[in-house]
Parts: structure tokens; sequence; C-alpha cells
């Protein structure tokens, strides 16, 4: 019911920057909080940032000062500005978010979408 396309993703080298978007489509009645996680080859997905509906944000220690989570209610979409990039912050980038359908007329959920992931390699 609810696609949420990523893009944005990439290499660069260390200092460098790079911006993702995640753009949700489908019969949404409306989008609750989202993020961007990221999960590193053998280790388990990480949370990088999340944004409330209303544009609070919370971000993992390691990256605060660098990224900026930020999103467009009006666009359905959500960003990640991510400078200073460091050989660490390499992994794919997950978009996640919390929305409620409608089907058959009628608000549904919410519940958890994920999207298809998006390469970041960062070299030294």
């Amino acid at each position: 019911q609810v696609q949420l396309v990523e893009s944005g993703g990439g290499l660069v080298q260390a200092g460098g920057s790079l911006r993702l978007s995640c753009a949700a489509s489908g019969s949404i009645f409306s989008i609750n909080a989202m993020g961007w996680y990221r999960q590193a080859l053998g280790k388990q997905r990480e949370l990088v940032a999340r944004i409330t509906s209303g544009g609070s944000t919370d971000y993992a220690d390691n990256v605060k000062g660098r990224f900026t989570i930020s999103r467009d209610n009006a666009k359905n979409t959500m960003y990640l500005q991510m400078n200073s990039l460091k050989p660490e912050d390499t992994a794919v980038y997950y978009c996640n978010a919390n929305v409620q359908t409608v089907r058959r007329g009628v608000p549904v959920g919410p519940y958890d979408y994920w999207g298809q992931g998006t390469q970041v390699t960062v070299s030294s």
C-alpha cells in the first residue's frame, strides 16, 4: 500500500557530503515519525536519525553535528544531509516511516514501512 523510494547514495571521499532522499507514495492518510537507519556488513541495523510529524529530531551520538534530518510534509519526503563523512559511515541506509493508510475509505494502521536501502560508501 505504501512505497518508500530512496535516492542519493553513492561513493564519496572522507570529508565529503551526500544528501539522501526518501519519497513516500500510496494511499496515505498520515505519516507520523520517519527515520533513517543504517546497517554495515555483519552488523545489526541501527538508528541514525528520526523526525516526528511536528519536526522534533533525534540523532545517534556519532552523527550529531554532521548529519541533519528534515522532511517536507507537502511532498511526503524526508531528507538526510550528511557532511564530514567518515569511512565508518559506510553502510546501507534505510528509510523508515510510520504511516496510516486508507483502505476502503477507512484509516488503517499505523504500520512501519521500509525503503529498499541505498548504499553509502566513504573511502579514505
